[in-house]
């Protein structure tokens, strides 16, 4: 069984980092559409910038690639699956919001934009980057226990039982 919670790992990691960013980059998208119809309607270029707020929530998919190639090793370890199912659980619900999170102001940031006249990019950026922090922290965390002395001790018990 916890050979396989593992292995099932992997999976879980990289699903609630990559449906984060789904539902990040709709949230995000969704308003960038708007926006560049209304632009467009008015007969103004459509802006560049929306496409950077749309993008950013992709980064928590990285993030959870980063600790899907570090979990790899230790899947393979029945006795690391329960560690490795909370990693996969904790860091992955983390991401998932962040980069939902980020969809949700960056959406904001964009009707702001249109409703402005292209003011306070720099401010939507920085509130976005405060949920992007929650992301990287998470993966920073989830490093720090597969890199921690009960992972360690993990792998050498395993490594010498018949």
């Amino acid at each position: 069984m916890l050979a396989i919670l593992g292995k099932l790992s992997l999976g879980l990691v990289m699903g609630f980092g990559g449906l984060g960013s789904c539902l990040g980059i709709k949230a995000a998208g969704t308003a960038a559409a708007a926006g560049w119809a209304k632009e467009g309607k008015e007969g103004k270029p459509l802006s560049g910038k929306f496409s950077g707020l749309v993008g950013m929530p992709v980064s928590q998919t990285l993030y959870c690639m980063i600790l899907y190639f570090l979990m790899s090793p230790f899947a393979s370890v029945p006795e690391n699956g329960a560690v490795l199912f909370g990693i996969a659980v904790g860091v992955g619900f983390c991401e998932l919001f962040s980069a939902y999170v980020q969809g949700i102001i960056g959406g904001a940031g964009v009707r702001a934009l249109v409703d402005n006249g292209g003011k306070g990019f720099g401010n939507i950026i920085v509130a976005m980057g405060i949920a992007e922090s929650v992301g990287l922290f998470a993966m920073v965390v989830g490093i720090l226990i597969l890199n921690s002395p009960v992972m360690i001790k993990a792998v050498e018990v395993a490594a010498v039982a018949p």
